[in-house]
C-alpha cells in the first residue's frame, strides 16, 4: 500500500537471489532456455479500494483497465493494458453510533482512504438486518462490475482491516501500538463472518463469484497505528491462524466450500516466509495461495517465498505493488526480479490512478481529478498486453529478459529492460525446436524518450538468432511467431 518507502533505490545489497543488472553492461547475447516451467500465467490485475471509490463510474477508465482496446484519454490515445485479475476492497468505515460509541479518525487519514463497510454494528449478523448496508460503497462496486463486464475473470474479495467497531481502540487505521493486535480477541469470529458474508452476498445478488478471500492486509506490519493515513490493521501470526479457522467455517457455513482462502499479503518477501513458517498447520491446510507484496523492493529473499510456497503445494501471488517512480524503470526492475526469483502466477498493481508517481495514471484520489498517463503506465503495458493468461513462464536467460510462450498460437513473447546505456542484445533461441526465419514484430517504450508504446516490424529472426539495439532506459517486447518448445 501507499507509504514511505522501506527500502531506497540504492539498497540493492540483500537480494540473497541475484544482483541487478548494472547499467553500464556492454552488448551481450541471451540464450532462451524454454525446458523452464516457472508456471502457467493467470494475469494481471489491480486493487480497486481508492481509485475504485473515486473513479469508478468511469466507463473510460474501465476501457483504459480492462481491455485491450485504444482508448482515448486526456488528448491521447492509450492502448489498454487488458487487465483480468480485480482485488475488491471490504471497506472498515462507517459513520453511525453504536450505543454511544463511534468510529475513532485518525488525525492524517483522507476521507478518500475510508472505505465504506457493510456491517454498521454488531447487533445482528443476519444480512437482511438493520445492521447492515448494502447499498454503501456502489463506486467500487460499480467499477468490479465494469471489469466483470469487459472480460475481467478473477475476482479477490480482501481486507484492510476489519470494521471499525472489532477494532481495540475503534480505529480502522491501527492501533496505540503498532506491534499488538487491534482486532479485539472477541470479534476474531465476527471478522471472519464479515468477510464471509461479503461473499455469500456478493456470490447471490451482485453476480460476481470471488475467486479468493483474503481476510488480511500486510497483517504483521507495525505500521498501522491510530495516526495511519489508510485503514490497516495488526495481526500477530497465532491470530491469524485463528481468523483463517473461523474464515474457512464460516464460508462452508454458508455453501461457498468451493470458494478458497488466500493470505497473508505481508508487505516484505522476508516477512512472507516468517508468516507462513508460524502459522498452525490448520490454517496452512485452509490456504489454497499465499499472495505477498512487493515492497521490500529490490531487497529481500523472493527465492525463499516461492521455495516455501511451492513446497506446500500452493499457488504464489504478487497481489500488490507499488512506488512512486513515475518513469517506470524501477517497475520494470522489479517485474523482472519477480518473474526470475519469486515465480508468481499472477502480479498486481495498487493503485492504477493515484499521485505523486504512484499511479500509472497520475489522479487525486481526494479532489476527483485526473491527469495523464505517465511513462509507468507504458512500461506496464509491455508487460501485461504481451504476457497473456495461460502462456507458460521461460527462462528469458538472463536478469532483465522475461520469457512466456503460448502454445496455442506457437508464440514466444520476450520483455527486455535496458537501463542507463545503450546497448545492442542478441537473443539466441537455439534451444527451441523450431523459430521459423522471418519477422519479429516489436513494441519500444523509451521512458525519458518520445516512443510511449511504439510499434515496428523492422527486426527480422534468422538460424534461430536475432538482434536489436536498446536506447538507455528502454523496454521492448517481441513476439516471434510459429516457435515449437
Amino acid at each position: 500500500m501507499r507509504r514511505r518507502s522501506l527500502i531506497t533505490a540504492a539498497g540493492v545489497g540483500a537480494l540473497g537471489s541475484g544482483a541487478v543488472a548494472s547499467a553500464a553492461r556492454a552488448d551481450y547475447t541471451t540464450t532462451v532456455n524454454p525446458s523452464a516451467n516457472w508456471g502457467t500465467w493467470e494475469g494481471w490485475g489491480t486493487s480497486l479500494a481508492w481509485w475504485g471509490r473515486a473513479f469508478g463510474n468511469r466507463n473510460d477508465l474501465a476501457d483504459i483497465m480492462f481491455t485491450r482496446n485504444s482508448v482515448s484519454f486526456g488528448g491521447a490515445t492509450l492502448p489498454g493494458l487488458g487487465l483480468n485479475i480485480v482485488r475488491y476492497n471490504a471497506g472498515a468505515c462507517s459513520w453511525n453510533s453504536i450505543n454511544g460509541e463511534s468510529m475513532v479518525v485518525s488525525p492524517n487519514m483522507m476521507r478518500s482512504r475510508q472505505i465504506d463497510g457493510y456491517w454498521k454494528d454488531w447487533n445482528s449478523s443476519d444480512p437482511a438486518s438493520s445492521s447492515w448496508d448494502w447499498f454503501v460503497d456502489s463506486a467500487q462496486r460499480n467499477l468490479m462490475w465494469k471489469a466483470r463486464d469487459r472480460g475481467a475473470n478473477i475476482f479477490e474479495l480482501f481486507s484492510n482491516s476489519p470494521m471499525w467497531w472489532m477494532c481495540v481502540n475503534h480505529n480502522p487505521s491501527g492501533g496505540s501500538d503498532g506491534n499488538a493486535d487491534n482486532l479485539q480477541s472477541w470479534n476474531r469470529q465476527q471478522h471472519a463472518v464479515y468477510m464471509a458474508t461479503i461473499a455469500k452476498y456478493a456470490h447471490d445478488n451482485w453476480g460476481v463469484d470471488f475467486d479468493y478471500v483474503d481476510p488480511f492486509n500486510e497483517p504483521i506490519a507495525n505500521w498501522w497505528t491510530a495516526t495511519g493515513t489508510q485503514e490497516g490493521c495488526h495481526f500477530n501470526v497465532a491470530t491469524q491462524s485463528i481468523v483463517i479457522d473461523h474464515l474457512r467455517a464460516e464460508l462452508d457455513a454458508r455453501g461457498l466450500s468451493w470458494m478458497p482462502i488466500t493470505a497473508s499479503d505481508e508487505s516484505l518477501y522476508d516477512q512472507a516466509v516468517s508468516t507462513w513458517n508460524g502459522l498452525t498447520s490448520s490454517a496452512k491446510g485452509k490456504i489454497a495461495k499465499v499472495n505477498v507484496h512487493g515492497y521490500q523492493y529490490e531487497n529481500g529473499r523472493r527465492d525463499s517465498v516461492y521455495s516455501a510456497v511451492s513446497a506446500a503445494g500452493k499457488k504464489l501471488w504478487n497481489s500488490e505493488y507499488g512506488e512512486n517512480d513515475a518513469s517506470g524503470m524501477r517497475l520494470a526492475r522489479n517485474l523482472n526480479l519477480d518473474f526470475r526469483w519469486l515465480h508468481p502466477t499472477a502480479w498486481c498493481y495498487w493503485q492504477v490512478l493515484d499521485g505523486g508517481g504512484w499511479g500509472i495514471i497520475d489522479a487525486n484520489n481526494e479532489t476527483g481529478t485526473l491527469g495523464s498517463a505517465n511513462a509507468k503506465y507504458f512500461v506496464y503495458a509491455q508487460y501485461a498486453r504481451h504476457i497473456r493468461p495461460g502462456m507458460r513462464i521461460i527462462d528469458g536467460g538472463e536478469a532483465n529478459t522475461v520469457a512466456a510462450y503460448d502454445a496455442g498460437a506457437r508464440r514466444l513473447v520476450l520483455v527486455t529492460t535496458n537501463y542507463g546505456n545503450a546497448q545492442t542484445i542478441t537473443y539466441d533461441l537455439s534451444r527451441f525446436a523450431t523459430v521459423p526465419n522471418g519477422t519479429v514484430t516489436r513494441w519500444s517504450t523509451q521512458t525519458g524518450g518520445s516512443e510511449r508504446y511504439a510499434r515496428f516490424t523492422d527486426t527480422q529472426v534468422t538460424s534461430k538468432r536475432f538482434s536489436r539495439a536498446f536506447p538507455a532506459n528502454t523496454v521492448q517486447t517481441f513476439e516471434i511467431e510459429g516457435v515449437v518448445l
